[in-house]
């Protein structure tokens, strides 16, 4: 099998004192393609360099996580813009609104939303997009810059079938983690996601974040890793009833074609 993790926080300091092993491990686990997600300005230059090391396996996204976007000032967008046209960017973001935590004042979320919205237009980029308590706001800054803009993935997606639905209806990808193996939280998840086309359907880890409760044996100190995305695409399966060479087929095509990854 050949996966695409779309979302791993490589540059993370969890990785600091071993990430050459992660990597291999991960494409020894079938995890040949990974996106690297930039939260902020400074983090999406960092994953670039990354990814820059790594032609045809590492990528990276350039852009302000909404509990960041306080940090922002009036060189930001200049500064993705540059980003965003080195070599391994492929997409804008993670950006979006998260209204369950507020680490940023709420009006400077949707001011850097929209601004990295227009961003992503103008380069034809698609779009990383994060949404957490904020499902209505969201879609209304959104939605005047949908039909101009060239895709957008949903990641980490744990909301509700409505919320689903809108989603779909907007001609959205989603994407899945890990949250899918928690059975405190995430059931509802193995439910819904049989309402997802494979054709809109994505994998991801957010590592080190959203390790699968499900896995066995647990790894040590509990830190999310790509190499484990294949347990997430085994309950994906799972939970569609498909099997899992058919559903990592499918979602690396997907993955490959919403990137426009050529390997």
């Amino acid at each position: 099998m050949s996966l695409v993790d779309i979302g791993v926080n490589l540059t993370h300091a969890a990785f600091d004192a071993d990430r050459q092993q992660v990597i291999d491990q991960a494409i020894a686990a079938g995890v040949r393609t990974m996106i690297l997600t930039g939260t902020t300005v400074e983090g999406s230059q960092e994953a670039q360099r990354l990814a820059s090391q790594y032609v045809g396996t590492l990528y990276s996204t350039a852009g302000v996580h909404p509990h960041d976007v306080r940090h922002c000032d009036q060189k930001t967008i200049f500064r993705l813009q540059e980003l965003a046209a080195q070599p391994g960017v492929v997409a804008i973001g993670e950006c979006g609104l998260d209204f369950n935590r507020d680490y940023s004042p709420r009006p400077e979320q949707e001011q850097w939303f929209e601004a990295q919205l227009q961003l992503a237009c103008e380069l034809k980029l698609p779009l990383f997009l994060h949404e957490r308590d904020a499902h209505q706001r969201f879609m209304e800054i959104l939605k005047p810059y949908r039909n101009q803009l060239s895709a957008a993935v949903v990641h980490c997606f744990t909301g509700n079938g409505e919320e689903l639905k809108t989603y779909l209806d907007w001609d959205l990808h989603i994407g899945i983690t890990g949250w899918i193996c928690d059975e405190r939280r995430g059931l509802h998840l193995r439910e819904l996601i049989r309402l997802i086309p494979l054709n809109r359907l994505m994998l991801e880890t957010d590592a080190p974040y959203l390790t699968p409760r499900t896995l066995r044996p647990k790894p040590k100190g509990g830190r999310n890793e790509p190499a484990f995305l294949p347990h997430v695409l085994q309950t994906v399966a799972g939970a569609i009833a498909r099997p899992a060479e058919e559903v990592a087929q499918a979602t690396t095509a997907t993955a490959k074609r919403f990137f426009k990854l050529s390997n």
